[in-house]
C-alpha cells in the first residue's frame, strides 16, 4: 500500500518533471489549470466552513494569477498584454474579496474569467489546418 506521503512526493516529482520539460505555452496552461483547481477547491472548503484551508487555497490562486500569469506577461507586446494584466489584477482583487467576505459568487466570477482565458489559450496552441489553395 502506498502511503499519502509517498503519493505526495510522487505527485510533486511528476509535476517538477512536467514543468521542466514544458514549453512556455504549456507552462501558462499549467498555471491557469492550477489557479482554476485552487479556486474550485477553495469553494468546497468555503462551503464546509473550513476557513483556514479556504484562505490557503485562495492565497494559492492569487499567487498563481499575480506572480505567475501576470508577471509572465511581456508588456512590450502592447495592448493585449496590458489588457491581460488589468484582467489579472481584477481577478486578484476579486479573489481577495471572496476570501475576506466568504463570497462564492466572486470565486465563480474569477473561475469563469480564467476559464475563458484558458479555452482561448488552449485554442492558440492547437495546430491550425492548412487551407487548401484553389487551383493547385
Amino acid at each position: 500500500m502506498i502511503s499519502r506521503r509517498m503519493q505526495q512526493a510522487y505527485g510533486s516529482s511528476a509535476l517538477e518533471t512536467e514543468v521542466a520539460s514544458a514549453s512556455p505555452h504549456k507552462l501558462v496552461q499549467m498555471l491557469l489549470d492550477g489557479a482554476l483547481q485552487a479556486i474550485r477547491l477553495a469553494r468546497l472548503q468555503m462551503a464546509q466552513g473550513k476557513v483556514a484551508e479556504k484562505g490557503r487555497l485562495i492565497g494559492k490562486a492569487i499567487a498563481i494569477v499575480d506572480e505567475g500569469l501576470r508577471n509572465a506577461l511581456d508588456m512590450e507586446q502592447g495592448e493585449l498584454a496590458a489588457n491581460l494584466s488589468a484582467l489579472y489584477e481584477y481577478c486578484t482583487a476579486r479573489l481577495l474579496y471572496a476570501n475576506l467576505n466568504n463570497d462564492a459568487a466572486a470565486l465563480d466570477e474569477v473561475e469563469a474569467l480564467l476559464g475563458e482565458i484558458r479555452e482561448a489559450w488552449v485554442g492558440i496552441g492547437q495546430p491550425q489546418p492548412v487551407a487548401a489553395h484553389a487551383g493547385l
